[in-house]
């Protein structure tokens, strides 16, 4: 049986078993942060979507008005000038097939990778390594495109992928704990929009099965997903 440490349960204690206002909630995230270091802010949402079906998978990108409190360190692969392109526009790492090779050796100091569709080829032969961690390139990701400029400015200004897992949740850091809570609903709000937004055509019923945030180290708190919904914010 997992042990669950005293710090943990008196966070746990601040938890009442209800949606509470998801202004409240970002503050009550806040005040079970109690690691000792600036925990991230997850969101955790549970869909009426079975995703094993094409018309009921859920991958896109949200662009987060507040950013995510990390730096992104971002990968190109493409040829010829669209290298220099991408260092020009902020590229921590660049290359074509030397890249490729690097990458296919055991390089993996980015946490995203985009590629120019003409590149994609030769990526794809780098899927099994890339795949189980989340940086292989994909269209629908934003991270197959020719306009590397504003791909790269995005994702480095807070713009983040994700998807549904096999059992219909989406898992989404939208922040810091050391981020206002203001600032975080605003995140927060910017996730549920993009969900709503992009909702499969297959989906079928109540599509928001419930909605929890936590801190990385933290217990989890239900939001209220109807009073998040009609939820107006400013500042985004």
């Amino acid at each position: 049986m997992k042990r669950v440490s005293k710090r943990f349960k008196q966070a746990q204690s601040l938890v009442e078993p209800r949606p509470y206002e998801p202004l409240e909630a970002m503050k009550l995230l806040k005040q079970t942060a109690t690691a000792k270091f600036v925990e991230s802010a997850e969101a955790h949402v549970r869909l009426g979507i079975d995703p094993k079906y094409a018309d009921q998978q859920l991958r896109t990108t949200v662009s987060l008005p507040k950013g995510t409190g990390q730096t992104i360190r971002v990968a190109v692969i493409a040829r010829g000038e669209k290298v220099s392109e991408a260092t020009a526009a902020g590229a921590d790492v660049a290359g074509s097939e030397d890249l490729i090779d690097e990458i296919s050796k055991g390089r993996l100091d980015f946490d995203l990778l985009i590629a120019t569709p003409d590149m994609m080829p030769q990526v794809a032969k780098l899927g099994k390594l890339l795949g189980p961690k989340g940086l292989m390139p994909s269209p629908k990701g934003g991270t197959v495109t020719f306009d590397l400029g504003t791909a790269i400015s995005e994702f480095k200004k807070g713009k983040v992928e994700f998807r549904a897992d096999r059992t219909g949740i989406v898992h989404v850091m939208f922040g810091k704990v050391d981020f206002p809570p203001e600032d975080l609903l605003i995140n927060l709000k910017a996730l549920q929009e993009t969900i709503d937004r992009n909702r499969p055509s297959g989906a079928k019923g109540k599509y928001w099965r419930s909605l929890y945030v936590a801190a990385s180290m933290g217990p989890s708190i239900e939001v209220d997903i109807q009073a998040l919904r009609e939820l107006k914010v400013g500042g985004a």
